[in-house]
């Protein structure tokens, strides 16, 4: 197996470590403000490994296109917080089910917004991953909550931040730089995250949460970076599909953590999300689909080659 992909996979499984810590904190005291405020600022350790060679720190906000850059910080704060308040109220299958309802979502997008031709057969996977969102889901069998709704809104802001990096990297002036879309992200991110916990009240987490917190954003810097360096190293049309590997660790620390089990219809669910969303990688091999959880850029002689992600950016 290359390296690269190799390394896309540890990046996932990281992810997915990182996701079942902070499903933990769904019986705590702390808001999902303040787990995202927490985590954010433990993430920046990745930020002086993803500056290039020739990267200058005063230039980490120069911007070729700003409003969108700015929208697209936007949109990727929005995804992280609506993923945060998902998982730790609803199981892992569910949400992580959910969330793959970003490619329909984006596929819509490329069609409306930016006028792209879809074909049949990319309609076709689409849906079957849908009706394999519904198998695991399940809605009409049981109540459907602010942590659906939040990974359902999570999905779309993933989505559409996706739809503007498309249109980020048709841009004449140039792709922004790896290290300016990382810093920009990270400080939407404090900000936002950082307001929103003082209004809700910030609670004085204990030391073994502040360490957990403190682990989960390191982990999520790393992941980062493995992410990054996996695609110089391979074609991302090879990265795609690793983004799947996050399905297995649904299975695995869901059900050793936190005692959540499928049925063997919600198995056959998950797998029709697996193989539909690994068929729509290949469907097309001429464009690169990279799934993945806040990496849309490609580092190339100091600057980011944007390929949008197809997979929930969580």
């Amino acid at each position: 197996m290359p390296i690269g992909v190799l390394l896309a996979v540890l990046s996932y499984s990281i992810y997915s470590i990182g996701d079942s810590i902070i499903k933990g904190f769904g019986t705590g005291t702390l808001s999902a403000f303040e787990l995202n405020f927490i985590i954010s600022l433990f993430s920046l350790s990745a930020l002086p490994f993803a500056r290039a060679t020739g990267d200058r720190w005063r230039d980490v906000f120069e911007m070729r296109r700003p409003v969108l850059m700015h929208l697209r910080a936007m949109l990727f704060t929005g995804a992280q917080l609506f993923f945060t308040i998902a998982v730790t109220r609803i199981p892992f299958a569910e949400t992580y089910s959910l969330a793959f309802l970003a490619p329909l979502f984006l596929t819509l997008l490329s069609v409306l917004l930016l006028k792209e031709s879809v074909s049949i057969t990319r309609w076709l996977l689409v849906a079957a991953s849908f009706v394999g969102v519904l198998i695991v889901v399940r809605p009409g069998f049981q109540q459907l909550g602010i942590g659906h709704l939040s990974i359902i809104a999570c999905a779309f802001c993933a989505a559409t931040s996706n739809a503007v990096l498309r249109i980020m990297s048709s841009s004449k002036s140039g792709s922004e730089k790896q290290l300016s879309i990382l810093a920009i992200g990270s400080a939407y991110q404090l900000v936002v995250t950082g307001v929103l916990m003082v209004i809700a009240g910030f609670v004085m987490p204990a030391p073994f949460e502040l360490l957990r917190l403190a682990f989960v954003g390191l982990l999520a810097g790393a992941a980062q970076l493995l992410a990054v360096r996996a695609l110089q190293l391979s074609p991302a049309s090879h990265i795609g599909p690793t983004h799947y590997v996050q399905m297995l660790w649904v299975v695995v620390l869901g059900a050793l953590f936190y005692q959540e089990t499928q049925d063997a219809i919600g198995y056959g669910g998950l797998a029709l999300i697996v193989v539909a969303g690994i068929a729509t990688v290949f469907s097309d091999g001429a464009q690169a689909r990279i799934s993945g959880r806040w990496i849309e850029y490609r580092a190339r002689r100091g600057e980011a080659a944007i390929t949008p992600s197809e997979g929930p950016e969580v």
